[in-house]
């Protein structure tokens, strides 16, 4: 049996916790809902965190890899990000899930094609569906209609967001070990390009649902 892949690995582990954080915080975003529908929602993207973790932790396992061992290297880069911004309110939440997955989102459609067939398709299928999107920009504009004010605060926050997952990605890309570069590498690609398509990506987002850039 050949060895596994080190890139796609060291790519499902970062996945992988980057997923169970995910979960844990919309589980805890969810009482922050003004009503049982909205939390219900989150709840309902909570568990779609904890389906695509069990997805990626069974490809790992079934590479021959524990789990906690792909996703040790990422831990402090990706809690530090989820500690340092923490939202106060149902709008700072929406907004966070809004931005963050996004983010996400497009990282791994940067990464995809420097995987085999399968390890592509898995990774593909982790990506958020648009419903999830969608709901969390209608709440979004809903929090300006009902208090115009809020753009400027919520403006201020993705922007905030942003700037830690840009940093978050330099720990990252730090933590492992050329991985990620490796990955980018295959697919013609490299880090710097992919943050500036992240950041541009941001931009189109934020006009989508009335925040300012």
């Amino acid at each position: 049996m050949s060895a596994p892949d080190s890139a796609a690995v060291g790519l499902f582990g970062l996945v992988a916790y980057g997923e169970l954080l995910a979960f844990d915080r919309l589980a805890a975003d969810a009482r922050l809902a003004p009503d049982l529908r909205r939390r219900a929602a989150l709840s309902e993207m909570a568990a779609g965190e904890m389906a695509h973790y069990r997805w990626l932790t069974d490809r790992l396992t079934a590479l021959g890899v524990t789990p906690e061992e792909a996703m040790a290297p990422y831990v402090e880069a990706l809690r530090a990000y989820h500690d340092s911004t923490e939202p106060r309110d149902w709008a700072e939440a929406v907004t966070k899930a809004y931005v963050g997955d996004a983010i996400t989102d497009d990282f791994l459609r940067g990464t995809a094609d420097g995987l085999a067939g399968p390890d592509r398709a898995l990774l593909l299928d982790v990506l958020h569906d648009s419903r999830y999107a969608e709901f969390a920009a209608t709440e979004i504009r809903a929090a300006i209609e009902a208090d115009p004010r809020a753009a400027g605060r919520l403006s201020m926050w993705a922007r905030r967001l942003l700037g830690e997952a840009l940093s978050q990605a330099g720990r990252v890309a730090a933590a492992d070990r050329g991985a990620l570069a490796a990955l980018l590498g295959r697919a013609g690609d490299d880090v710097p390009a992919v943050l500036r398509r992240l950041t541009e990506a941001h931009a189109t987002r934020m006009s989508a649902v009335g925040l300012n850039n």
